[in-house]
Order: C-alpha cells, then sequence, then structure tokens
C-alpha cells in the first residue's frame, strides 16, 4: 500500500529518529534535532568512516582518515603560524581540487569564517571579494593567486606557482600525523561560518552570511529528500540508508549547491565525492564507469550534456541511480530525455539559494515524473507561503513571491544592514522569485522577480553586465535579457544602441568586457538598435517588450 507524504513524513520524524524535529525556543522554527550542532562536529563524525575513499580527484583517492587529518593539520598551523583567531575571514579561492575541501574544512574547524570565492571571477572581482570580507589569509591555486596578488593578503598556494611572497601549501602543512588534533576553539550553531557571495542586482555581489547551524542542518535536508522518495516509492528507507553513495559533482564547491547538497552530505553519510577538473561530458561518462558513481550533483544542463555526448551508448552507467539537478529552470524535456536514455533511473529537481544554504524544497520520483513543472514539497523543517505586493499572505493557487522560514536560511548579508533587513523581515527571507502553492502543498516557481539571467546554473545579473557595458564610449544604452538556450535554460542576450556617430561590432564589446565581468556573463548574443530603448513612465526599461519583438517572446 502506498504511502501519503503525511504518513511519510510521520514516519520518519517521529520520535527516536533520525529527521526528529525540534523548536527553536519560541521561534517557530524547527530544527533537525540531531543534526550536528557546528562543523566541528561534523568533522569529526566523519572520522569515523576511517579508510573509506571520501574525495577522488583524477587518479588521487584520499580517505576519510586522511581529510580529516590534512584538515586538522591545516587548522593547527592557520592558529599557530597565521594567527587565526575565531571569526576572523579566511578566502578559498581555487578549482575544485581536494585542496579545496581541506581548506574549507580547516578554517571552519580554526573557528574562522570560510569565504569561498568565485573561481570565476576576473582579478577586480576576486580582489572586491578578499577587500569586502576583509580576508586575513587567501588559499588559493597558482591561477587564482596571480589574480589575487595585488590584493596584499598573505597567500597560500597550491597546484601552481604563487607571487613573490606565498608560501606554498606543501610547506604550509609541513608533516601530517596519525595523532594530529583540532586545535581548541568553542563553537556554537549561532556563529558565524561562511560567506557565500551571490550576485547583487545593484551590480555588487553581497556576502551571505551562514551560521554553524544553518550548515548543520543541510545535509539532513538533503538526507531527509533522499529518504522521503525511497519511503514514498514503497521501500524500506533503513535499508536505503545502508548503500553507499558516491556523487560525482559536476558544479563548482563555491556555489552552495557543490559545497552543502554535496560535499558536507557526503562528510556526513560517508560517501565518496568524485571531483573534476572541469566540466566535460566525456570525462564524466568515464568517470562514472570508473568510480561506480550511483548519484550526479549538478544543474540540468549537466545531465543534457552528458545524454546529448555522441560516446554516451559506450560507457557502463549502470550504478548510477540519481541525476539530481537544481539552480537553474529544467528544459520542458529534459525529464522525457531522461526516462527514455536513462529508464529506471531516479532523476530529482530541488529549489534553494545561497540564503537557504543550498535545499530548501525537492521534487524526485514519482512526485516528478507527475509534476515536472513544480519544484516539489519543502523540507519538513522549513516553512513556506506565498505573499501579495503589501505583505498579505495569498491562498493556495495564487501568484506573489515566495518567501521561506527554516533553519537554514542564514544571518543575513555581511556589513549589508540594509540589503538584509529589505530580504530578511520577521525571520522570513523574501526570495524574490514569484511563485504559487497548490492545495498539496507543492511549489511552482512561475518567474523572477529579480532581473537575473540563470546561465547553466550560474546567476548573471543583468544590472551587472549594463554597467560594464556603457563603460564602452560607443555603448549610448544597453539592455541585458535572457535568451533561452536547450542546454544551458540561458544564455545573455544584450540589446544595444550606439552613440551618436559611435560604431562597434559585437567582438569589439565583448572583448571589451573580457577584463571587467566574468566570462560567463559576457553576452553570447548582441542586437543594436537605432531607436531609443522602450522605458516605462519612471525609466525602467520594458524588457518584456524587448523580448518580444527580439525573441518573439
Amino acid at each position: 500500500m502506498s504511502l501519503t507524504h503525511a504518513q511519510v513524513q510521520a514516519q520518519l520524524t517521529g520520535p527516536g529518529q533520525l529527521f526528529e524535529m525540534e523548536e527553536i525556543g519560541d521561534t517557530g522554527v524547527r530544527t533537525w534535532k540531531h543534526a550536528p550542532a557546528h562543523f566541528r562536529t561534523l568533522l569529526e563524525m566523519s572520522r569515523f568512516h576511517g579508510e573509506k575513499t571520501f574525495l577522488v580527484y583524477e587518479d588521487e583517492h584520499i580517505t576519510f582518515e586522511e581529510h580529516f587529518r590534512r584538515a586538522a593539520t591545516l587548522a593547527r598551523r592557520l592558529v599557530e603560524e597565521y594567527g587565526v583567531t575565531k571569526g576572523d575571514r579566511v578566502a578559498v579561492a581555487m578549482r575544485n581540487y581536494p585542496e579545496w575541501v581541506v581548506s574549507f574544512s580547516a578554517v571552519l574547524a580554526a573557528g574562522a569564517i570560510a569565504v569561498p570565492l568565485n573561481a570565476w571571477w576576473t582579478e577586480p572581482e576576486l580582489a572586491y571579494g578578499a577587500r569586502d570580507s576583509r580576508a586575513k589569509l587567501i588559499i588559493a591555486d597558482g591561477e587564482r593567486a596571480a589574480r589575487l596578488a595585488s590584493t596584499g593578503v598573505p597567500l597560500i598556494v597550491t597546484r601552481g606557482d604563487g607571487p613573490a611572497g606565498a608560501r606554498t601549501f606543501a610547506d604550509v602543512m609541513g608533516e601530517v600525523t596519525a595523532d594530529v588534533k583540532l586545535p581548541d576553539v568553542e563553537l556554537s550553531p549561532e556563529d558565524p561560518a561562511t560567506i557565500f557571495y551571490t550576485s547583487g542586482t545593484t551590480g555588487s555581489p553581497k556576502g551571505a552570511l551562514g551560521s554553524h547551524r544553518n550548515l548543520g542542518q543541510s545535509p539532513m535536508t538533503v538526507a531527509y529528500g533522499l529518504m522521503r522518495a525511497v519511503a514514498m516509492s514503497g521501500r524500506d528507507p533503513a535499508e536505503a540508508a545502508g548503500a553507499r553513495r558516491v556523487t560525482l559533482l559536476t558544479v563548482p564547491l563555491f556555489h552552495v549547491t557543490g559545497c552543502f547538497s554535496a560535499m558536507t552530505g557526503m562528510m556526513f553519510t560517508g560517501g565518496g565525492l568524485v571531483l573534476m577538473y572541469k566540466w566535460d561530458p566525456e570525462q564524466a561518462l568515464r568517470l562514472i564507469e570508473r568510480e561506480k558513481v550511483t548519484t550526479m550533483i549538478g544543474v540540468p544542463t549537466n545531465a543534457w550534456q552528458l545524454m546529448s555526448h555522441p560516446d554516451f551508448g559506450r560507457y557502463d552507467l549502470s550504478s548510477l541511480t540519481t541525476l539530481g539537478y537544481g539552480g537553474a529552470p529544467a528544459p520542458p524535456k529534459l525529464l522525457e530525455r531522461i526516462t527514455e536514455n536513462l529508464p529506471d533511473r531516479a532523476p530529482s529537481n530541488g529549489y534553494g539559494m545561497t540564503e537557504t544554504t543550498a535545499l530548501a524544497i525537492g521534487n524526485g520520483g514519482a512526485d516528478y515524473q507527475a509534476r515536472p513543472d513544480s519544484i516539489g514539497l519543502p523540507s519538513p523543517v522549513v516553512d513556506v507561503r506565498v505573499v501579495g505586493p503589501m505583505g498579505d499572505v495569498l491562498p493556495p493557487g495564487e501568484v506573489g513571491e515566495l518567501c521561506l522560514r527554516g533553519p537554514n536560511v542564514i544571518l543575513g548579508y555581511w556589513n549589508k544592514p540594509e540589503a538584509t533587513a529589505q530580504t530578511f523581515v520577521d525571520g522570513w527571507l523574501h526570495t524574490g522569485d514569484l511563485g504559487r502553492i497548490d492545495e498539496e502543498g507543492f511549489v511552482y516557481i512561475v518567474d523572477r522577480a529579480k532581473d537575473m539571467v540563470i546561465r547553466g546554473g550560474e546567476n548573471v545579473y543583468c544590472a551587472e553586465v549594463e554597467a560594464a557595458l556603457f563603460e564602452h564610449p560607443a555603448v549610448d544604452d544597453a539592455a541585458v535579457i535572457g535568451v533561452p538556450h536547450d542546454e544551458l535554460g540561458e544564455e545573455v542576450g544584450a540589446v544595444i544602441r550606439l552613440a551618436p556617430g559611435a560604431t562597434a561590432t559585437p567582438e569589439e564589446l565583448r572583448s571589451f568586457l573580457a577584463d571587467r565581468i566574468a566570462k560567463f556573463k559576457i553576452p553570447v548574443h548582441v542586437w543594436f538598435r537605432d531607436a531609443e530603448l522602450p522605458r516605462n513612465p519612471g525609466g525602467k526599461i520594458l524588457k518584456t517588450h524587448l523580448r518580444r519583438e527580439i525573441l518573439g517572446a
């Protein structure tokens, strides 16, 4: 007999169960009672997985015990040699190398605040992150270290050469011993833990300040989503909980999806995490076969490109049971293609933000098959509601701004009290996304209230790209819009009005932008327009008119 969602939730969250909940004081916010209180607890728990493989990168295989020893050693070096104390900010800027995970773990274990910087950022963007967070130290790979040299912040460099004065990762680490202990530091769930930068609509990224509670709750939320799908399918959750998961990570660790939906989840459950130098569908196919990958986590683009590769049928993908994706709209045909090319697999879609420490709402299994246009049901510890323009709560079916509340919602924005006050109101996060909730509690995203393009899971805020375009002397006016794309979800497009008598080509504009904004933000499509761009009486560009005129949509 199939169970209802209410029955499954009661079964999984009952007294004494792993997913038992409790309330934080009288706030109305529920938490996972048995979640790690802070990252040091999670790190120490991970050591019990011992000689199981935790990290895989190319031919390197690192066990949970090896990771703990390296993280503990580096944490001690940060405290003893660099004077890192509780609350200091330490930035991490590198590709998905094993050292990223070790560095992140060490920073948090030392009581400092980890600041993952976007590895795709240009030199000015990286400098902004280091300056805004007031980083005491930066741990970077060689490529990022060269871009960060001008900041004057001390550098530890791995996988490449560093500028003068920088120390190598190996030199700082020195000897790693079996009896190494974590440095002494007292942590509580409310202590700040991370600053992840999220693009701002004004053009300057905002530092999302997350707590140790946010971080500890996240792997529990991911695990609950998996167990809920198992229970809804009629299988025994206890049996599924014992199966080891090996996850291929196709998105960067400096995004919350990579860090919290994958990395900390594997630390919690004892699963393996397979890293890639960069996303490459053929390499992904090879790794799935070689490492017996059970789960692939990324954005819809990754699943699409995997199945589109001409050698897709040549590899043994029998170990792959789950394709999880989120962070961008899933193309309507994606579920159909997965069903056709990878039958009997369990695709899942999720919704979360930097501000929700990744996953908050999820849709998987039969629910996803039945409602592919929904982002699913909220986690039991997450409350959702839809509000109107005046903040009034709307009934089921009506469209308004989606708001969330829960132990996963961050503390606010780093040193931005006004932005914090606008986004976090009476304990509720205002997402900026327009959505609706049906009678059964399933959530649907209708549109984005924020002016943003999501390209393959990367947020591109139009105001930032427009500001960079306006720096070109030939540009008189500019509007950036999203252009639908089957694989990426959207590409960046720009409508340009040139100054009288000025000339410019799309190639010239892209070259001009190359040193100003990250590559993924640079418009792929450029249209020139002689007439003035359409605006409303308040001066705001009517982008819906432009899209209709240019794209017919």
